[in-house]
């Protein structure tokens, strides 16, 4: 497959998933996993698009919340703002550090695609269980510590389990403990900016200090010209544009959806595709 073309297939499939409760990371492996088939990219190239690309949806929400962010930069100072404020920030250290503990014990992507299908099907049944849990209730728009608490847990076991969605997980468990929808899709969306930003910029730095000596080698091994890097780096900025753009739609899409649905639909999205992804590995036809 052209890399412009998988470029531009995956960066759509990063904004398409990113902020819907799905998973990005394991539908984009999924994906690199399929694309294999027709060009044999290196786990190392792998890792680092999936890494770069990311934070290029994160521009989409900042975009898409420019009023917000400058209402609360214009009156910080309000005690009501600021105490928001204080737990976007206590939200984001905690989980911060604790995808700082998940690194030191050796939590990396799986190149395999059976712990995504179980991450996949098994987040299904749960969106599906928490949806009946908070049918019906009227839940209130304040965010509590206990939500900011329990938002910061949710990203560190989406960081934990990949395939079990980061916003997805935050929006979900928000609600589990009181808020309404439409607030906890705003505070996961909100602690994300600055959480995903700081990721992607910890992985591209580590990423671009592990990889280009291997990529040095290899590129003196088989002659490879600097045009080549160039080429690699056009075609992540390809995905990470297209990632961008895709990604502002559909946050603008889904911040209309949650005011009056549920996400049961994506409940059984995933049930079907985690059930379909482990039959064909059963079957071999994946790994």
């Amino acid at each position: 497959m052209n890399d412009w073309i998988a470029a531009i297939l995956l960066g759509i499939i990063e904004g398409l998933t990113e902020f819907l409760p799905i998973s990005s990371t394991g539908h984009l492996l999924i994906a690199q996993n399929w694309f294999s088939a027709f060009k044999n990219w290196s786990p190392a190239e792998n890792e680092l698009f999936t890494v770069v690309i990311q934070p290029g949806a994160v521009l989409a929400v900042i975009a898409v919340f420019y009023g917000r962010l400058r209402q609360m930069a214009s009156t910080w100072r309000d005690p009501k703002t600021l105490d928001y404020l204080l737990k976007l920030g206590v939200a984001f250290v905690i989980t911060g550090v604790g995808g700082l503990v998940v690194k030191k014990l050796g939590f990396t992507l799986p190149k395999d695609i059976a712990p995504i299908a179980w991450a996949t099907f098994i987040g299904g049944i749960l969106i599906l269980m928490i949806e009946y849990v908070c049918r019906g209730k009227k839940l209130p728009g304040e965010v509590t510590w206990l939500v900011a608490f329990t938002v910061a847990a949710a990203q560190i076991l989406a960081a934990v389990c990949p395939g079990t969605s980061r916003s997805g997980a935050s929006i979900l468990f928000a609600m589990l403990v009181g808020l309404s929808r439409p607030a906890a899709t705003e505070f996961s969306f909100l602690v994300g900016i600055p959480t995903m930003l700081a990721a992607g910029a910890y992985e591209i730095y580590k990423a671009l200090k592990d990889v280009a000596p291997a990529h040095s080698e290899v590129s003196s091994a088989l002659n490879v010209t600097a045009q080549t890097h160039a080429h690699l780096w056009g075609v992540l900025l390809v995905g990470t544009v297209v990632s961008a753009i895709t990604a502002f739609l559909v946050v603008k899409w889904l911040l209309r959806f949650v005011q009056s649905h549920t996400f049961n639909g994506f409940g059984w999205y995933r049930i079907v595709l985690g059930g379909a992804l482990l039959a064909l590995v059963a079957r071999n036809v994946i790994r």
